[in-house]
């Protein structure tokens, strides 16, 4: 059987979820902040700086990057009115005003600020980590991706630490859902600690205002510096980062062990010695711990007896005063803010930004987590009630589940008695869609 195709006068849409992206953009105040800024050479914009910006994040929003698939929505209703646009701009148009914004440096702070503060407007807050102790920690995981831009010539490529050319953004998330706290486009030769410490003063404010329990800070070992230690300590917030051994002899850290650490049997010929040791450094104003993780193996797996042990070795700078266990256990969850870099270069596909100027991808890529957050708050908030037909228990869902459920779902757009109607199709999706609707409204 063959389906007969005709055009209908129906005002349908496959996107009804962009209508609660605008409920919550309608909770910022990014339209008077944005409208305010002063493009040289274009005084009088025939649409607004903001209509820019919500156009483009409509487009993110359902996973599209690229300028030119705003041209698809030119003369689509809804997008333009669940948006609250004056117009839809076309695609040179999104590219070009995009081009003058992104020169104006004060869209950072602008969309940083009136990010953190969503969560909250939206009656949310950073979920913590509650240790075996009875202590809670919100985690700050902040972190370097590299994005990968092999065969293009856009401005700012170049190779990267995992040896493919392309950039590489630092990027910020706070709480157990990861809410998208900072983002900064850099190159990708760019020394994963370059001014690091500056953009921690930066988050870490931002970061107190989203939640009043204890912050934790957890980093990499490429950010094994002395400066970052020192910022966590002036502003208060605690901190795990990875330390680079760099020279350090594994077998002087087995040693170390040996003597101070507890020593477990995790198999027969694989002994691992965890414990921590107080250190007192006169360019830090208070002492610290290193945590240390050295497993000994003098039999593999396989029951292959080993001439020379194999000696591993992690250890962390910390402040906390915790359990040795539970601390390795809060660095091993840092790992999971590769999941949330992963939603954004595959989810929203910001992976190959879409301009050739630097300026201009570093302003998409903060309007990419923008975005993020405004997904993850939809996610958080339809978790709340067991209404969906997804039934499986999850602390968080994906932000491609999100946008494949809650943002391309079909509808029918009717107006009557000066009243905009939305007929959802899918009355699985009805009842949640609703309740979010509701709550956001």
């Amino acid at each position: 059987m063959r389906f007969i195709i005709k055009a209908s006068h129906e005002r349908l849409t496959a996107h009804s979820g962009l209508g609660l992206i605008g409920l919550l953009l309608e909770k910022t105040d990014l339209r008077p902040k944005l409208n305010q800024l002063k493009i040289p050479g274009l005084k009088y914009p025939l649409l607004s700086h903001s209509d820019i910006v919500y156009a483009m994040i409509g487009l993110l929003a359902q996973g599209k990057s690229d300028f030119e698939h705003i041209e698809a929505f030119r003369e689509d209703d809804f997008f333009q009115y669940a948006l609250q646009l004056k117009s839809v701009p076309s695609a040179a148009r999104l590219r070009q005003r995009l081009d003058g914004l992104a020169q104006i440096r004060k869209w950072r702070n602008i969309l940083l600020d009136e990010m953190v503060r969503l969560p909250r407007k939206a009656g949310l807050e950073p979920s913590a980590i509650k240790l075996n102790s009875g202590t809670c920690y919100v985690p700050i995981d902040v972190d370097v991706s590299p994005f990968d831009n092999t065969d293009t010539h856009k401005e700012g490529v170049s190779r990267t630490y995992k040896g493919c050319d392309g950039y590489a953004p630092l990027l910020a998330y706070i709480g157990r859902e990861g809410y998208g706290l900072y983002a900064e486009l850099r190159e990708g030769r760019t020394h994963v600690q370059k001014e690091v410490d500056q953009k921690l003063r930066e988050m870490i404010p931002r970061a107190k205002s989203m939640t009043e329990k204890p912050l934790l800070l957890r980093m990499d070992a490429g950010n094994d510096a002395l400066n970052n230690l020192a910022v966590c300590q002036e502003e208060g917030v605690h901190f795990i980062i990875k330390r680079n051994l760099r020279r350090e002899s594994p077998e002087a850290w087995l040693a170390i062990a040996q003597d101070q650490g507890k020593a477990t049997v995790i198999r027969e010929g694989c002994t691992r010695y965890t414990g921590k040791i107080r250190v007192t450094d006169p360019g830090l104003p208070q002492p610290v711990y290193q945590v240390f993780d050295v497993r000994e193996t003098t039999i593999a797996k396989d029951g292959q007896i080993l001439l020379i042990p194999e000696i591993t070795v992690d250890v962390y700078w910390t402040d906390l005063d915790e359990d040795v266990a539970d601390i390795i256990d809060l660095y091993h969850d840092h790992a999971t803010c590769e999941q949330f870099h992963s939603e954004l270069k595959t989810d929203l596909d910001l992976e190959r930004l879409p301009s050739g100027k630097f300026a201009t991808n570093d302003l998409v890529l903060c309007l990419g987590l923008f975005t993020y957050t405004l997904l993850r708050i939809i996610s958080q908030e339809s978790l709340r009630v067991n209404d969906s037909p997804l039934r499986k228990k999850v602390q968080r869902r994906r932000i491609r589940t999100v946008i494949q459920t809650l943002i391309t779902l079909a509808a029918k757009m009717v107006t009557h008695a000066r009243r905009q109607y939305l007929y959802i199709g899918s009355r699985a999706w009805l009842t949640p869609f609703k309740r979010l609707y509701q709550a956001f409204a």
